[in-house]
């Protein structure tokens, strides 16, 4: 339509949302735009408000046309927004979506891209509907532990039907706008110019029409409506164990059918407001931000281009390595999957073909995407094959003898720019990358078990790894449908690592008095989806055995061990693969058994390390465990091994079984609240040493009553902001190792960066450092003063290596160069607040004033 057919009025509008007024014909189109997704946040309600007043008021405008501008029509409510006053504010999305029903000028909702949500809700307030043929709808709600809360459980009954209303509410599912069409939410598809067709839609409305209001339907009912209501309630208690949102969206729709439309609409919001106010969905909703917070690469990788990723090789076709060969095959990647020997290839591939032809079996999966997927995968014990292709996986025995071997042999079989991925749950990836001669290439990518089902992938950022291979890495992870998170290096990366302390309590539990029944099952009622015992059965004893002897000789002779898993496993028992374990598995089973061999080894333990056992609580059970995952995961904080509180809590919600409903072990401890958490935590250190010691971090989160799963760190180790535009200088540092150490000036220790505490004595007090041009190691820290306040600095450089220690003393000049000692030249600026010296001629952060 061309300028001179339309008339168009701009909504005066804030920054970037707002809605926009045109008159084509007699028919007003109003589009409304806040990206990226249209989110009906509070100030686009007003705007749009404003605009239905302007088409109202008009009496050239017969009918109104309602659309949004982007890529979507509306992906719903401002989540963000709600459990605040904006939430609130007015017109509150159900009181303008009911406006919108009764207005006397006919309204058409044209539908592009998505409408989900409260974008959908407004659409079902609508007149009619109109979408174009690639269209999708979903009220998704029920998947952030909430109900459709405009409307939606009671109108879309009387469009689609109570049984279809009460799969799409229960389910979240997305439908395709066709089926819509079939089902009777929509009126009219397009293929060509969405507005065009909606604008000419709605002129042959005319002004004639009686708008066709959604509330004055009557609900279309199922046959035999309280057995699908039954029905309904017994599927969502065995696969929504213990969440709230879908039996109460069931009792929403079933409100539908019990009373007025005004009574329905009063039933769902009160459900609706006891959803958003409960703890469960503000966990859930957490996690819908975390997950979206870790995918994000880091800072440095941000602007990197990734590279192309077009054919995937994984070497090992066991468990791990074929379930990533069919994770790679599912989402269309051709994949090479090699083996040393053609029978464990053989057998590698026979159970792959066995896990698509389960698929198969239950209607997940048709036969022909089934061979589709197994063509994919091309198998050969000829690592030669490996040659062209972009992404190496290797997913070998987690013995670093042999990943150094894969690793050379990888350096030499790769093309130029091929990422080189380990698989490894544990081990340095620093140390596999250095004996290849392409350590940027070289990054940890730890898949769980089973790789093709589990959503989790820990991507482990190696001190060498380079930004653009962090930024494929995670590309390549969301087109595979993984959860990603990027985490450091250090003994068990962050999952693992918290996973020792959380398995090492429930030993101690055992030992003390407890059975492991009665811990699995605390935990489980707890929301786990398996405790910890029954979980090492699962995954096999003699994964930890490993990992503890492997630790034994730098273990202090102080701490306390438990040995009840070593003795399980040195009398055979690894768990279900050999039939016993801290449980006992009949033949063919996998339902663990109470077993009195497992009773006297405990009690031997316990004999022989002076323990008198007594009656454990469920409590205590909890209390225990998830305190000693709190307290391990302040402590990667401050490593610096994740970037975020929220990372963790994404990492063990999607890797390791903890509940969703309580949003990761770190919002568990903000919900509960940090000071009471490290009251326990500082009760369970008098009681039982230092391995409760509470970490400095955690302290400090409590003491200033801040939050730990919003933590963030506030500088990683290739994320630090460089100071004075000397990007390229800066980053050049970096690549060459630099600003990896700090040196602690309380206790003195060497440290690795980024630390903000020191894990060894708890100081803030750490020093940078820095291998300058002659190879002589600089520290230096800005230990008193602020920038024009009149106090004194003391800069303090030291030789590292020669333990020269100079010092100079500098009255008030932040933006003086200084000479320090004869060895640099600095100066000393001021940054958020802190005094930061910057040596000439590289501009780059080189410390960081003291927080003493």
């Amino acid at each position: 339509m061309s300028p001179a057919q339309a008339a168009t009025t701009a909504i005066a509008t804030p920054s970037h949302q707002g809605s926009a007024f045109a008159r084509h014909g007699r028919v007003a189109l109003i589009t409304w735009s806040n990206p990226p997704v249209n989110g009906l946040s509070a100030a686009l309600r007003q705007h749009l408000s404003a605009a239905l007043d302007a088409a109202l008021a008009d009496p050239a405008v017969d009918a109104i046309v309602v659309m949004g501008d982007g890529r979507m029509f509306s992906g719903g409510a401002d989540i963000r927004e709600f459990n605040t006053p904006l939430s609130t504010a007015e017109p509150i999305a159900p009181a303008l979506f009911k406006r919108i029903e009764q207005l006397a000028k006919p309204v058409v909702a044209a539908i592009h891209g998505s409408a989900l949500g409260g974008g959908l809700e407004l659409a079902l307030a609508c007149h009619w509907r109109v979408a174009l043929a690639d269209a999708s709808v979903a009220l998704p709600e029920v998947k952030l532990g909430l109900l459709p809360g405009g409307g939606g459980t009671q109108r879309l009954p009387r469009l689609v039907g109570v049984a279809k209303a009460l799969d799409w509410i229960v389910s979240g599912k997305t439908v395709a706008a066709r089926a819509a069409r079939e089902a009777g939410l929509l009126d009219a598809l397009f293929d060509g110019d969405l507005a065009e067709g909606a604008i000419a839609f709605a002129a042959r409305l005319g002004s004639t029409t009686v708008p066709r209001r959604t509330c004055d339907l009557p609900v279309i009912e199922a046959e035999d409506a309280q057995a699908l209501f039954d029905q309904a309630r017994a599927a969502a208690a065995k696969t929504a164990r213990g969440l709230a949102a879908p039996l109460q969206c069931i009792a929403c729709v079933e409100q539908s059918l019990r009373g007025t439309f005004e009574q329905g609409l009063a039933f769902e919001r009160a459900r609706f407001l006891e959803l958003v106010d409960s703890d469960q969905s503000k966990a859930i909703r957490h996690l819908f931000f975390a997950e979206r917070e870790a995918a994000k690469p880091p800072r440095d990788a941000r602007d990197s281009t990734p590279r192309v990723v077009a054919r995937v090789g994984v070497i090992g076709a066991g468990t791990m390595g074929g379930g990533i060969a069919m994770a790679f095959a599912n989402a269309g990647y051709p994949v090479t999957l090699v083996e040393v020997t053609d029978a464990a290839l053989a057998q590698g591939l026979g159970t792959i073909t066995r896990n698509y032809k389960a698929t198969v079996s239950k209607g997940r999966l048709d036969g022909a995407e089934m061979q589709a997927r197994l063509q994919r995968i091309q198998a050969t014990t000829d690592m030669g094959r490996l040659a062209d292709a972009d992404l190496i996986i290797e997913a070998a025995f987690e013995d670093i003898a042999v990943k150094h071997g894969l690793f050379k042999q990888l350096d030499e079989i790769a093309k130029a720019g091929a990422i080189l991925a380990t698989n490894t749950s544990r081990l340095d990836i620093n140390d596999i990358a250095g004996v290849t001669r392409r350590p940027a290439d070289v990054v940890g990518l730890h898949f769980f078990s089973p790789a093709n089902v589990m959503r989790l992938l820990e991507i482990v950022r190696g001190q060498a790894t380079a930004p653009d291979v962090l930024a494929t890495v995670l590309q390549v992870a969301r087109l595979i449908g993984k959860v990603a998170a990027v985490v450091g290096v250090c003994d068990g990366f962050v999952g693992n690592r918290m996973v020792s302390p959380y398995t090492r309590e429930a030993h101690f539990l055992l030992e003390e008095g407890a059975l492991p029944a009665q811990v699995d099952q605390a935990l489980e009622r707890f929301g786990l989806a398996m405790g910890p015992l029954r979980m090492g059965d699962m995954a096999g004893l003699d994964i930890s055995w490993a990992a503890r002897k492997r630790q034994a000789p730098t273990r202090p002779p102080h701490i306390r061990y438990c040995h009840i898993a070593d003795r399980l496993c040195e009398a055979g028992r690894l768990g279900q693969k050999t039939g016993a374990g801290f449980y006992r598995y009949e033949e063919g089973s996998r339902a663990p058994l109470p077993d009195p061999k497992v009773v006297a080894i405990i009690e031997d333990c316990a004999r022989a390390s002076g323990i008198s056992r007594r009656p454990i609580s469920d409590e205590e059970i909890v209390e225990r465990t998830m305190y000693a995952l709190v307290n391990e995961a302040a402590r990667i904080l401050q490593d610096g091994i994740a970037q975020r509180g929220s990372d963790i809590d994404v990492i063990y919600v999607n890797g390791y079984g903890f509940p969703a409903t309580r949003g990761g072990p770190l919002f568990y401890a903000d919900q509960v609240g940090l000071p009471k958490v490290l009251e326990r935590i500082r009760e369970f250190h008098r009681e039982h040493g230092e391995l409760w010691t509470p970490a400095p971090l955690l302290v400090a989160l409590a003491e200033q009553g801040k939050s730990i799963s919003a933590y963030v760190v506030a500088e990683m180790a290739a994320d630090a902001a460089p100071v004075g535009g000397a990007d390229a200088e800066y980053q050049k540092h970096l690549a060459q190792g630099e600003f990896r150490i700090q040196r602690c000036a309380a206790c003195h220790e060497h440290v690795f960066y980024p630390r903000m505490l020191c894990p060894h004595c708890g100081s803030a007090r750490l020093d940078w450092t820095r291998a300058s041009g002659d190879g002589v190691v600089y520290a230096c820290s800005v230990v008193k003063g602020k920038p024009g306040t009149g106090t004194d600095y003391n800069i303090v450089l030291v030789d590292l290596a020669e333990g020269v220690r100079m010092m100079s003393r500098v009255q008030d000049c932040p933006n003086d160069a200084v000479t320090i000692g004869m060895a640099v030249r600095a100066r000393i600026i001021e940054q958020d607040g802190k005094p930061l010296v910057v040596f000439a001629p590289a501009a780059a952060q080189l410390a960081q004033g003291d927080k003493q």
